[in-house]
């Protein structure tokens, strides 16, 4: 993994804790999972770092309820 690359998981990551995911790594693909506060688990799976950045990103927008 490239430095730029590395740079942008770690600050996914610190992104999804402070919305309260959880982050696992399978390979170059990750799985986002956010349980605390709202009515219904929201697990995405199989996401490229592209992709967990997005819905991190689309999530924060929202608000912190997601929506």
């Amino acid at each position: 993994m490239s430095r730029p690359d590395a740079d942008r998981e770690q600050a996914m990551k610190e992104l999804a804790k402070q919305l309260l995911f959880t982050v696992e790594r399978h390979g170059g693909r990750f799985s986002l999972c956010r349980d605390a506060d709202i009515p219904n688990a929201v697990r995405r799976d199989n996401l490229t770092l592209d992709e967990a950045e997005e819905l991190l990103e689309t999530w924060k927008l929202r608000g912190f309820h997601g929506g």
